[in-house]
This record gives structure tokens, sequence and C-alpha cells, in this order.
């Protein structure tokens, strides 16, 4: 255990500097450490592919994805709903089948008890064939041949239950936020280069890869930026406060802009400042009691 500090032998309390401390040392409590921006999605990577965008587009939520992988995404929950919505139809016509032959097989029972109460054929004494000590041992009698388990398929086997169906749902969810997403809502992106002729690096090695299109700012993470959803460009908010709100005019082609056309760009944030959600990442440990 830690020693108390010199000046403080004669306190009999464990202070809470001393319980973290012997936790860290021994293996317990829960440790938490701040994401680094090096851990964090750039304001114009993909939210599926992490990337950055080679044709980027932007939900009404704010939400970037480059277009080839939402179009994948989109894809690929259609085909879901459709291998869904075909099973569940298939259960259904299934449902129905033995609805009906249920019905049939009441329907032949009641005409085949009419049968013998008129004939008196069967004795009062007698069994069912179904029941103990039946004339009919065979377990193929009575229909349960249809009804044999198999016990080499996993949902045939006697402790199988039997698992119903609902009818799936249609629409397809933004993997970020979880609403529904439309093809004709995503709207193309304007990102407008940084024009530095000293620099001759790639795009994608630069830091300062785009700037606002009418302020000429440079866009990183830090800055919030909107999407004018006329038009696609990329401009700050500051520029949307203090130039776009005054008259409503898009400064670049003179086009009258609603509230409505602006969409704010959802970013990562750094690795300082949280942005989104909980920046913090934490690992569960048993907690040391004093």
């Amino acid at each position: 255990m830690t020693r108390h500090a010199r000046n403080c032998t004669a306190g009999a309390v464990y202070t809470y500097h001393e319980k973290k401390k012997d936790a860290a040392a021994s293996g317990y409590g829960t440790n938490s450490q701040r994401v680094s921006k090096d851990s964090l999605k750039d304001f114009d990577c993909c939210c599926l592919t992490l990337q950055p965008c080679r044709y980027p587009v932007v939900t009404k939520d704010g939400y970037l994805f480059d277009k080839e992988a939402i179009l994948e995404y989109i894809l690929t929950k259609k085909k879901q709903y459709a291998r869904k919505l075909k099973e569940y139809e298939k259960q259904r016509e299934k449902d129905e089948e033995q609805s009906k032959e249920q019905s049939a097989n009441e329907e032949l029972q009641k005409l085949q008890n009419f049968l013998k109460a008129e004939k008196n054929i069967v004795s009062q004494n007698k069994l069912p064939a179904d029941e103990p000590g039946s004339s009919s041992i065979s377990n193929m009698s009575n229909g349960r041949d249809k009804t044999l388990p198999s016990f080499w398929i996993p949902a045939k086997t006697p402790q199988a239950k039997e698992v119903t169906l609902q009818k799936p749902d249609k629409n397809i969810y933004c993997p970020v936020s979880g609403q529904v997403l439309k093809l004709k809502d995503l709207i193309p992106v304007k990102f407008t280069e940084v024009n530095d002729p000293d620099d001759k690096k790639s795009l994608i090695l630069k830091q300062a890869r785009y700037m606002c299109p009418i302020t000429h700012d440079v866009l990183s993470n830090s800055v919030p930026c909107a999407v004018i959803k006329t038009t696609g460009h990329v401009v700050t908010m500051e520029c949307v406060e203090k130039i776009i709100k005054k008259d409503w005019i898009h400064p670049l082609d003179g086009s009258t802009i609603k509230e409505s056309d602006i969409i704010v760009l959802q970013r990562g944030g750094t690795g300082y400042a949280a942005a989104n959600d909980s920046l913090e990442g934490k690992h569960q440990r048993p907690v040391l009691q004093a």
C-alpha cells in the first residue's frame, strides 16, 4: 500500500489520491483514456468506409457518405428485405395450408363420428386409435407420419421451438443516425480545394485540403461547416451566420436560399473537445474496496 505523505503520518484517512494510485498499481478500478484526434474520423471522410470521399453525398441530417459505399449499403438492405419478405410469405402460406388441412381433418372426423354413430360399428368401450391400448400401434397412422421429428435437422428436433416470423420493415435506415434513408434524399457535395502552387503533395496527404468557397477559410474538424442544399457547396457556419443569413442570397450564383437549405455537416470533433459522442475510452475492471 502507498505510504502517507511526510506531513500526514498521523492521519487515519485513506485519501482519494492514494486510492487511485493503489488501484492503478494493483490492477483494480476502471481505466479511462481520452481519444486522440488521430483516432477520429475527418470531416470529409465517409461514415462507412472512414476514408476520404471520392463522390461525397450528404443526408438531410448532415452525415457524409461516399456515394459508392452508401449505394452498396442500400442495395444490401434491399436484398435482405427481399429475402426476409420471401421467408415471411412462405411461412404465411404454410400456416394457411395447415389451417385448411386442420379444418378438413375436423370435418372428416365429424363425418366419421356421425357414420360410426349411425351404423353403431364402434362399441362404447373401444379406445380411439391414437390412445394407448389401441389396435393400431404404428407411428404412421392417423396422420402422424407428417409430424415425425427429423433428428438430423436442428429445426425439426423435439426440443426446437417454432419461430414466428414478423413482416419485415421495408424502410432503410441510416447506419449512423437511425433515421429513414431514401435515395432521393442524398445530396451531392462539392468541396472547394485549396489552391497552393507551392504544395506539391497529393490531395490525400495534405492537412489543409478544402476551404470555404466564399471566405476561403480552411476547413477542418475544429471548424463547424454546413452544406448548401441547392448547390452542394460546403461553407463555414460563420459564413452562414454573417453573410448568407443577412439577405438569404447565395453569394456564388445569386439564387434565393431558405433556412431549410442549410444542412449542418456532422463532424467527429478533435481529441480535446467532444462534438458528437463521448470521446473517452474506458476499460472496466474490478473495483478496489477501501
